[in-house]
């Protein structure tokens, strides 16, 4: 009977820490009074895979090199809309070779209403992509274990973090840029593993 009491408490505290977490999102939002974001449509826009060197990619050792990139674009709809798309994509190389290249275009549909105009860009840069990268990342891996090789498993991806970078970097091609030196940003976030 006690165990049944403790296993209640701990559903319950789990329902209110899972509530307490959709009230609160977009922390934003919150700094906006009387803004609204919602999540209209997910849907997948694009994806494609190639496996140039199958069959014979399958008869030596796994150990590729694998190297991913992420970018984010988005557009307005309609009024208070907007159409966000997380562009995904990996390639396993083996003996600089590539072994397959995947890409995903993950996209939603997001309301967001009354927010400023940094604020907006920010949504639009960090929550959006944060609520379709799950989508994207099993998409990625559907299309990978399709193609008769290891999902990739890919790690959450900090979307504030590299937004952070992006105005850092910004911010510093403006200063650079008043001294008579300007570089382009790169907006697309890149890593390569083993």
């Amino acid at each position: 009977m006690a165990d049944n009491e403790d296993n209640n408490e701990s559903n319950e505290s789990n329902e209110s820490k899972e509530t307490s977490e959709t009230a609160t999102a977009p922390e934003v939002a919150a700094q906006a009074p009387g803004a609204q974001f919602a999540l209209q449509r997910i849907y997948l826009k694009d994806s494609s895979f190639e496996s140039p060197r199958s069959p014979e990619v399958f008869q030596g050792k796994w150990e590729p090199k694998i190297h991913f990139d992420i970018k984010t674009r988005s557009s307005k709809v309609q009024d208070d809309s907007y159409e966000v798309i997380l562009v995904l994509t990996a390639e396993a190389k083996l003996d600089d070779q590539s072994a397959f290249l995947v890409e995903v275009h993950q996209a939603g549909i997001f309301s967001c209403k009354d927010f400023d105009e940094a604020q907006l860009e920010q949504v639009l840069s960090t929550v959006c992509p944060n609520i379709l990268f799950p989508y994207a990342r099993e998409a990625i891996d559907s299309l990978v274990i399709k193609g008769s090789f290891p999902a990739l498993m890919l790690a959450p991806i900090n979307f504030d973090a590299l937004y952070a970078q992006q105005k850092k970097a910004q911010a510093e091609q403006a200063a650079a840029g008043e001294n008579g030196n300007g570089a382009a940003v790169d907006e697309a976030a890149s890593a390569t593993t083993q």
